[in-house]
């Protein structure tokens, strides 16, 4: 191979950026740099095993996979080394310059401010392990030659903007895979000494499904760390609660402690072995457009691909794997979505979560209230989604309640606890959880000790909406229709709630809405309100009024539906606007009246300008009066 010079690039913007806080910023958990590349090269290896069923070639006269750790403490390096797949020179660039994947930016900013263990936990979530090298060499060097080719490659940087890209000699190379070489900071020259090694290797990376050796120094003999077998494929006996923990951070590139684990094997028609984690904390990227899963698929333990979607997108916060025994090693990626036989396992595997799930929902209430306080509203998504296990999911929903204080309801709580006469499971929606526990709507069922769902999550206006009941008891919004509350008997019949209202306020009623005219579809009694003078509610068909303000943002409608003003009969304020008959001042409170529901409603007044006016021409009407 005739020897060029080496081609100098330019990190893309964000790498650039995150190489600078690698080098600048010092994580009280720097270990984390090991277990991400030995992770990068495990993944290698599956990767080549894998084209190999195809191409047995590839292997050559080396089929045993391995990764060696090779330290020399005198020069100060450490080599991450497999004969996994390997990098051509396009690949190398493309790996090791850029990061693509979605969220970078949010990640990025972060990062930046993220200390000690959450940086660490951080770097493993967004698929950027390779950077996290930074943290400790001052110099990186990657040899790699990718497998069934006679080219190999350097790529080299300090961290600080640049690398290159060179070729090498063959037998400066391996034989094919990849040599990651760390050139320490003297800080760090830890990283190069076998205790230090061990002990990463062990907490972190032992049960990576490769064989992991060490070599302590130059001429040393190998000393094995990790024999590369399958945890999923022992008993549940024989694994330790830690060893899982361990399984877990490696599979999810997390450190926290997973929250729930399914581990089970499905025998007869279909045979395969699932091991799944709910994870003890909230993954960055859990809200991320594109929705993936992070379950891997093996077959008879070999990786085939983490792009299955295994389980339903509700559950994508799950982390693991399923190996299966029944499906065909050359199975292509493309084809296996189409397979009757994953689609079996999907089923078998999801339904197995959910009542893993709600089996820990019983057992231990506060475990799962952990769970649902982080993925309660991804969950939901479900709900809406999912009309199989509609029943299933519903049975193990929290929420927050008019009665719940800062705890958890469930639905079968709700039923136990209803009124008299009450037909419905009742609930308000709103994007802040603060004004709609606040919001006037509750004020009639509060009198009638009815409790309310309070759904502050963006999907709850799907589901909600969508005609579900639960033990036959119908979903209704308290912000849509009429309150239908008369037969439901108070908590005190001296603070009643009542739609009856005297011919003076019925007359003014009518004139509101003679003087709001198109603004609103209906003036009308309410029988909802108790301390507030008025409230914006939708009508009996369509949407309630927040799902309405969502499908118009998303250009689903093309605007509001006209809403009814619904007014206290018993309201101070109303009673003597009742009795004024002058009609420049009643119009103008009607309006100001109606601007106040809106902004009760979170809304702005219609016009700005016109409220504006309104309002001072009241101020000055009272200060004249005193």
């Amino acid at each position: 191979m005739t020897m060029q010079t080496p081609e100098h690039r330019h990190f893309e913007a964000d790498v650039s950026r995150l190489l600078h806080m690698m080098v600048h910023s010092v994580y009280s958990d720097r270990d984390v740099f090991l277990r991400e590349l030995i992770s990068n090269a495990a993944d290698a290896c599956e990767k080549l095993r894998y084209e190999a069923i195809a191409a047995p070639e590839l292997l050559g006269d080396e089929p045993r996979l391995a990764i060696i750790l090779a330290a020399d403490p005198e020069a100060g390096t450490l080599a991450i080394a497999d004969n996994g797949i390997g990098m051509s020179r396009e690949e190398m660039i493309e790996a090791l310059g850029t990061i693509a994947r979605s969220g970078t930016r949010s990640f990025m900013d972060r990062l930046a401010q993220a200390e000690g263990k959450e940086g660490a936990q951080l770097i493993g979530q967004f698929g950027v392990g390779f950077y996290s090298a930074f943290m400790v060499a001052s110099k990186v060097e990657v040899v790699s030659r990718r497998a069934g080719t006679d080219e190999a490659w350097m790529w080299a940087s300090d961290g600080k903007g640049e690398f290159s890209v060179s070729p090498v000699a063959l037998d400066e190379a391996p034989a094919r895979g990849a040599r990651v070489t760390l050139h320490l900071m003297e800080e760090a020259t830890s990283y190069a000494e076998r205790r230090t090694l061990e002990r990463i290797v062990k907490e972190q990376s032992g049960h990576v499904p490769v064989p992991i050796t060490l070599i302590e120094k130059p001429g040393a003999e190998a000393v094995t760390l990790g024999d590369g077998a399958a945890l999923w494929t022992r008993a549940k006996s024989e694994i330790a609660a830690q060893e899982y923990t361990d399984f877990y951070r490696s599979v999810a590139g997390q450190y926290d402690e997973p929250a729930a684990t399914v581990h089970f094997r499905a025998e007869g028609r279909h045979e395969y072995t699932a091991l799944a984690f709910v994870p003890g904390a909230r993954p960055f990227d859990l809200f991320d457009a594109d929705r993936k899963g992070r379950i891997k698929l093996y077959v008879k333990r070999v990786f085939i691909t983490d792009e299955a979607e295994l389980l339903p997108r509700y559950l994508r916060f799950v982390r693991g794997l399923v190996d299966s025994a029944d499906l065909p090693l050359n199975v292509s990626r493309e084809m296996i979505q189409d397979s009757p036989l994953l689609g079996a396992i999907r089923k078998g595997v999801t339904n197995r979560i959910l009542a893993e799930l709600s089996k820990l929902a019983e057992q231990d209430g506060d475990a799962f209230a952990g769970i649902w306080d982080n993925f309660g509203a991804v969950i939901k998504e479900g709900l809406y989604e999912d009309f199989e296990r509609r029943e299933q999911l519903l049975g193990l929903a929290r929420f927050r309640t008019t009665a719940s204080g800062d705890g958890w309801r469930s639905l079968k709580e709700y039923v136990a606890s209803l009124r008299e006469n009450q037909t419905a499971i009742y609930y308000i929606v709103g994007d802040d959880a603060g004004r709609i526990a606040a919001s006037p709507h509750l004020e009639g069922f509060r009198a009638r000790g009815i409790e309310v769902l309070l759904l502050s999550d963006p999907v709850d206006s799907f589901w909600a909406a969508s005609g579900l009941d639960f033990e036959g008891k119908p979903f209704k919004s308290i912000t849509q229709g009429a309150a239908d509350l008369g037969l439901i008997p108070p908590l005190d019949s001296a603070a009643a709630p009542s739609a009856a209202a005297s011919e003076e306020v019925q007359a003014l009623l009518a004139s509101m809405k003679e003087v709001l005219g198109e603004e609103v579809a209906d003036v009308r009694a309410s029988e909802r309100l108790t301390d507030s003078a008025v409230c914006l509610v939708a009508g009996e068909s369509g949407p309630d009024r927040q799902f309405e303000r969502l499908l118009a943002a998303a250009g689903r409608i093309d605007g509001a539906a006209k809403p009814v003003l619904e007014v206290n009969p018993r309201h101070a304020m109303i009673l003597g606007l009742a009795a004024n008959r002058d009609e420049t001042m009643r119009a103008d409170v009607a309006y100001l009246l109606l601007d106040t529901a809106r902004v009760l409603d979170g809304e702005r007044p219609a016009d700005a300008k016109a409220f504006s006016q309104r309002l001072g021409r009241l101020i000055a009407l009272g200060l004249g009066a005193s």
